[in-house]
């Protein structure tokens, strides 16, 4: 099938399918009570994804919410049967895979099924069945097997859709684009809101319970183009902090009367929900307040791919009131210096220096979900910089300059989100010496709808930044990643500010990043 048909059929419906007899009721818990989907409601209205891409396998989601803005999206307080299945062709003529799963009220009626045994490096067809409804078509594909010689990686990398900013327009580009995986890093949905920028409305005011971030995640879900987006790519992601709250850290709230108890449990609210809303495996489950987020790809002998979390264990940005975290910009902060200072945790730093010392593959793409460049801003009265970004957490930036640098391998890229701006840069050894040894290249890409900073404000950050080859915060954007063995070609597309639903999209700059070379170079 061609992509044009594929994509025609994305938002439509396959053919009901009549399942003949009800599942078996003995597949629930022991006394459990089950049930089986009936009447006519479609209840996958929040679509279908897939997501984390092995060699073997894939992890596929869907969530049944024929009322989604109901509790339990409108189902009983009781499992539903799911029927899935896999195959190699829109037609299902070449099945690999197919069974039968339950979507548990616990975790509102998701389903995270991970699928093993695949053939490595291959495209799949996936589709799920509740009752007589069939869900829509999504398509997928498992990973290169680890020692395969392959030739090409295309990625898109996308972050910042804040809802009310803008139409999740360029989510059909990428959802028509030939790639092999989206990777998004951080701000999947926000908390807040703004009534000066807002286009089209939250469903409620900010969340604070599990019920509230369950219906934000669905308003997002709701968006055709980001369902299309879905089911066209695996998805590979992480998160930053609008998930949760802005600029949060590890258990500390912006809010000086929420205690970190309190935090914790909407914390533990908004991961939940976050989980029950991603294509992420099941052994992702949130465990009260703790997610594992960051993981490990391979894509044949080509590369290595990491996300990491840099929210959950990080510590509280510099100078701020014991137990309240915030960004702030500053000029002036004695607790630079404090070495134990960290952005990823300490278990993290080192899980991703063993990691970077042990890659032999052709590039190494490190995914978190900010700029790690410098980028604050010479003035009269000293450097400002905003306490939330890396420029907060010096200390902690120069130990992962030092295990990449320490890698021996090199081809090391940086690959960010959260600035809405698109950024290309430099990465030195020692970031505060304009002298060091460059030893990688960094791509922030532009938010997908969220407003970026001032022309004036932007133009001053490159200008007391000369590693900062690219900037530009006034275009809404993504970027297209494509790496063979011998370059990584970076297009950063982008559209005018706010994303109108007609938006029209071009191609902002180009770099290329040349193998053994840490440093983007423009293309022309």
């Amino acid at each position: 099938m061609s992509r044009r048909d594929f994509l025609d059929r994305l938002g439509r419906h396959a053919a009901a399918l009549a399942l003949g007899t009800l599942f078996s009721p003995g597949a629930g818990r022991s006394g459990e009570r089950v049930e089986t989907l009936t009447g006519g409601d479609d209840p996958f209205t929040l679509g279908v994804a897939s997501g984390m891409p092995a060699p073997d396998g894939v992890v596929l989601w869907t969530r049944l919410a024929p009322r989604p803005r109901e509790p339990y999206g409108g189902l009983p307080d009781a499992p539903i049967a799911v029927r899935w299945e896999l195959a190699e062709d829109e037609g299902f003529s070449i099945e690999r895979r197919t069974g039968v799963t339950w979507a548990r009220p616990e975790h509102a009626h998701s389903v995270h099924l991970e699928v093993t045994g695949l053939p490595s490096d291959r495209r799949y067809f996936y589709r799920f069945h509740a009752g007589e409804a069939t869900s829509p078509l999504g398509r997928t594909r498992t990973a290169p097997a680890p020692d395969a010689d392959v030739g090409r990686l295309r990625i898109a990398l996308a972050s910042c859709q804040h809802y009310e900013q803008g139409e999740f327009t360029l989510h059909r580009e990428i959802a028509a684009r030939d790639l092999d995986l989206v990777l998004f890093v951080g701000d999947y949905v926000y908390e807040s809101s703004n009534a000066r920028l807002r286009l089209r409305p939250h469903e409620a005011a900010q969340p604070t319970t599990l019920e509230g971030f369950r219906q934000r995640h669905v308003t997002y879900k709701l968006d055709a183009a980001l369902r299309a987006a879905h089911a066209a790519h695996p998805w590979v992601l992480t998160w930053d902090d609008h998930e949760v709250e802005n600029d949060y850290a590890a258990d500390a709230s912006r809010d000086p009367a929420r205690s970190a108890a309190d935090f914790l449990q909407l914390r533990a609210a908004a991961y939940k929900a976050y989980f029950e809303h991603m294509p992420v495996s099941p052994r992702s489950a949130p465990v009260g307040a703790q997610m594992r987020i960051h993981e490990h790809y391979r894509w044949g002998r080509l590369a290595d791919l990491w996300t990491l979390d840099n929210r959950q264990y990080r510590s509280l940005q510099p100078c701020n009131p014991p137990g309240v975290a915030g960004g702030r910009i500053l000029t002036q902060c004695e607790s630079l210096g404090d070495e134990s200072a960290t952005v990823f945790g300490a278990a993290q730093e080192h899980w991703i220096g063993e990691q970077l010392a042990a890659s032999r593959r052709g590039w190494r793409l490190l995914a978190q979900g900010t700029q790690i460049a410098p980028s604050g801003i010479d003035t009269p009265l000293g450097r400002s910089f905003f306490s939330d970004g890396w420029d907060g957490y010096p200390q902690a930036r120069a130990r992962l300059m030092r295990a990449i640098a320490e890698q021996p391998q090199g081809n090391v890229v940086c690959l960010g989100g959260d600035v809405h701006r698109h950024v290309a840069a430099r990465l030195r050894a020692d970031l505060g010496d304009p002298r060091s040894a460059l030893v990688a290249s960094e791509f922030a890409t532009s938010s997908l709808t969220s407003r970026g900073l001032s022309d004036t404000a932007t133009a001053l950050m490159r200008s007391s930044n000369p590693d900062l080859l690219h900037a530009r915060s006034d275009e809404r954007g993504y970027m297209l990643l494509d790496l063979t063995p011998q370059r990584l070609h970076a297009e950063l597309r982008a559209t005018a500010f706010p994303v109108a639903a007609d938006a029209r999209v071009h191609t902002q700059a180009a770099f290329v990043v040349e193998a053994g070379r840490a440093e983007p170079q423009r293309d022309a």
